[in-house]
């Protein structure tokens, strides 16, 4: 089969789909929505979450500054809890940057259409979920201006980390990770770039956006590289996807602490990791179209199939629940009992527990129902709850092992403190500072593929291309 009938196939197949978006918008209209929130004056929404995640982030700097010269003593960890809350948001943050990888990566690959309205902002959100992880081992070191230590790099001291720690396999796993994702993110970009750049009326502003335009003219032989890039991140980030949270969960497996010792974790904590990121891509996808007035790129329909994902990535991990109970029971190994049955559900930590469950099972079964997948109030409260509880999810792994192991006189109980609290609200307060200046500053929708999608050609709405249509 000839290359063109392929793509005449390809064709013919988008045009038997349903439209994602309104018939009727044409390429001048999806230009001039979607950089509204940049070429004009931030409105009161942006405002009013700007402030807000500033102040949060003042308040977890002062923290941080404090323990930097204080030291660890001030947050919970004790004897034999040394790992608290510090590691569950490490774990956490890192699960959350799994859905833009997700949508940008095996959606683009296996031909996803509705994932255009969304990709752009969530690969941001990898981004800086990816940075608000990486903070929180830095400073559970203690030490953190030596935790260049961890790098392997030729050194005159002879010092060389130690290959076959899993923590190193997690330094190399989320830096690979982060790299990968911030250039698929930036490769994604340059066209819309392109256009704000043209449409720039301030010197300054026009030639930062001209420096990382990279001279895009919107020729054939820049889509043909462009897309040839773009398809081989793709390839690439694809398997990150799956590999980097199943390392960070093998800092867990390979031990030999009841609890921990599980060889269902890495496809568990993949499946979590793909809950969370969608739950909080839902929670800020939301707020988006609504503050921004892009109603007509970010449709219910395109709400309704993440909250698919949801559901369905919840009943993953609600299986592995109960697989971790029934091999306890089935094993008869005591130990196992005492920790996913006895404390997670009966004892000291069962109210986080049956939280656990509360949040990440039960509440998303509502989905079930077409009218909540639609209902933006609906999605938006059970996407909060779902993040909840995998926060908690990661609190129960981690404390509740740590905390009661083979030796009754070594076991203890974990209270965090306010500090602990004050450092996980101030990384929120990263964050969405971070998110906020992007939505400022970039194209929050990718708009050179929502016009690749459209069902009518650009002659038969708006004519001939005007300037920024000349991008497409």
């Amino acid at each position: 089969m000839s290359r063109d009938n392929t793509l005449q196939q390809q064709a013919d197949a988008a045009r038997r789909e349903p439209p994602m978006y309104r018939a009727d918008l044409t390429l001048t209209q999806v230009t001039r929505d979607i950089s509204a929130p940049i070429t004009g004056e931030p409105n009161g929404w942006w405002w009013a979450g700007f402030l807000i995640s500033v102040a949060l982030l003042g308040m977890g700097s002062a923290i941080v500054t404090y323990q930097l010269n204080y030291g660890l003593g001030l947050i919970g960890l004790m004897h034999p809890i040394m790992w608290g809350t510090y590691i569950t948001n490490f774990v956490f943050w890192v699960g959350i940057g799994h859905a833009g990888t997700l949508i940008s990566a095996i959606l683009f690959l296996l031909r996803q259409r509705w994932r255009t309205a969304i990709n752009r902002s969530a690969e941001a959100m990898t981004i800086f979920a990816v940075c608000c992880a990486g903070l929180f081992p830095l400073l559970h070191v203690g030490r953190t201006l030596l935790a260049f230590w961890l790098i392997p790099y030729p050194n005159f001291r002879y010092l060389w980390v130690n290959f076959r720690s899993p923590l190193i396999w997690d330094v190399f796993a989320v830096s690979t990770y982060a790299t990968t994702s911030l250039l698929f993110w930036y490769q994604g970009m340059i066209p819309d770039l392109a256009t704000i750049r043209d449409q720039e009326k301030r010197p300054l502003a026009r030639k930062i956006y001209s420096i990382f335009a990279q001279r895009w003219k919107g020729t054939a032989a820049d889509w043909h590289h462009y897309e040839s890039a773009y398809g081989l991140f793709a390839a690439i980030a694809t398997p990150l996807v799956l590999s980097v949270h199943s390392v960070v969960s093998t800092d867990f497996a390979v031990s030999t602490l009841p609890g921990w010792h599980d060889t269902i974790f890495p496809p568990y904590f993949v499946a979590g990791a793909i809950f969370s990121g969608f739950a909080m891509v839902v929670t800020i996808l939301s707020i988006l179209r609504k503050a921004f007035h892009l109603e007509d790129y970010i449709t219910l329909d395109h709400m309704e199939l993440m909250n698919k994902v949801i559901l369905g990535t919840s009943m993953i991990v609600g299986y592995a629940y109960i697989l971790e109970v029934y091999m306890a029971w089935y094993g008869e190994n005591r130990y196992d009992w005492h920790i996913y049955v006895w404390i997670r559900f009966l004892g000291t930590y069962a109210w986080a527990g049956w939280l656990t469950i509360f949040c990440n099972v039960l509440t998303p079964l509502i989905f079930w129902f077409r009218k909540a997948r639609r209902s933006l109030v609906v999605m938006f409260i059970v996407s909060i709850i779902a993040n909840i509880g995998m926060w908690f999810e990661r609190y129960v792994i981690i404390c509740t092992s740590l905390a009661q192991d083979f030796l009754p006189s070594n076991w203890g109980y974990f209270r965090p403190t306010i500090f602990d609290i004050g450092v996980l609200v101030g990384s929120f307060g990263l964050f969405f500072t971070l998110f906020l200046l992007f939505a400022r500053f970039v194209p929050t929708i990718a708009m050179s593929e929502i016009k690749a999608v459209l069902h009518h050609p650009v002659g038969e709405i708006s004519g001939s291309p005007t300037l920024e249509e000349s991008h497409v």
